[in-house]
C-alpha cells in the first residue's frame, strides 16, 4: 500500500514537470530555424510585427523588454529588412494603450507615422498571429521581441496559417528578467491548450490593408 502510495505521489511530481518541460522545449525545437539575432542574415519581410508590452516597469524607469524591442524595430527598418511596421498590443483602457505608446517612440526614432499600423486587441500573443493574418491580411511577417516570446508567437502563427520569422530583441538578465522567463513555461502550456480547445481572439473586427 505505501508503495502504491508513494508511486502516485512520484508521479503526481513528475508529471507536471515533463509536461512543462516537453511544451517549452517542443516549441523552442519547432522554430529555432526560423530564428534571427543577426540583422545581415534574416530575410526581407514587407511587415514587421512589434509584440507589445508596458513602457515602465513597477517600480519606475523604463522596461528593458520594451526599450530592447523600440531599438530591435528601429534597427531592422533603417536596415531595410522590413518597411511597414504593425504594433500589436494591449489597449484595455483609456490610460493603458501599448500601441500608441510604441507609435510614438518608433516615430521619434525615425519611423514614418504612416508606415506604422496599430493592431488595438492584441490583448494576448494568439490574439496578434490571428489578427495579423485575418484582420491585417498579411501572409508573412517578421516577429519583433525577445527570443523566448518570439518562438511562442512563431509555433503559434504555424498552427494559425501564418509564415513568421522571427527577430530577437535584446534579452533581459538577472531579477529583472527571472519573472517573467519563468512565466514562460506556463504560457507554452497554455499555447497547447489554446490549440487543443481552438481559442479565437477576444476580437475580430473589419479588414484593415497595409499600404
Amino acid at each position: 500500500m505505501r508503495k502504491r502510495i508513494r508511486k502516485r505521489l512520484l508521479a503526481l511530481l513528475v508529471l507536471p514537470f515533463l509536461i512543462f518541460t516537453g511544451c517549452y522545449f517542443i516549441i523552442e525545437l519547432s522554430t529555432r530555424n526560423r530564428i534571427y539575432t543577426e540583422v545581415d542574415a534574416i530575410p526581407y519581410n514587407r511587415v514587421g510585427l512589434v509584440l507589445g508590452t508596458a513602457r515602465h516597469q513597477v517600480g519606475g524607469g523604463i522596461n528593458p523588454f520594451y526599450q530592447h524591442r523600440i531599438e530591435a524595430t528601429l534597427q531592422l527598418y533603417e536596415s531595410g529588412k522590413i518597411s511597414r511596421v504593425l504594433v500589436s498590443g494591449d489597449n484595455g483602457s483609456i490610460y493603458y494603450n501599448e500601441p500608441n505608446t510604441i507609435k510614438k517612440d518608433l516615430v521619434a526614432g525615425g519611423i514614418p507615422a504612416d508606415h506604422i499600423y496599430l493592431d488595438y486587441a492584441g490583448f494576448r500573443t494568439l490574439d496578434s498571429m490571428v489578427r495579423a493574418r485575418i484582420v491585417f491580411g498579411l501572409d508573412s511577417v517578421t516577429v519583433i521581441s525577445q527570443e523566448f516570446h518570439n518562438e511562442r508567437a512563431l509555433f503559434i502563427a504555424s498552427k494559425k496559417g501564418l509564415h513568421a520569422l522571427g527577430f530577437n530583441a535584446g534579452d533581459v538578465e538577472g531579477a529583472k528578467g527571472l519573472k517573467v522567463h519563468l512565466r514562460e513555461y506556463f504560457a507554452r502550456v497554455k499555447v497547447f491548450l489554446d490549440l487543443i480547445f481552438n481559442t479565437e481572439p477576444r476580437f475580430y473586427g473589419n479588414r484593415i490593408e497595409i499600404g
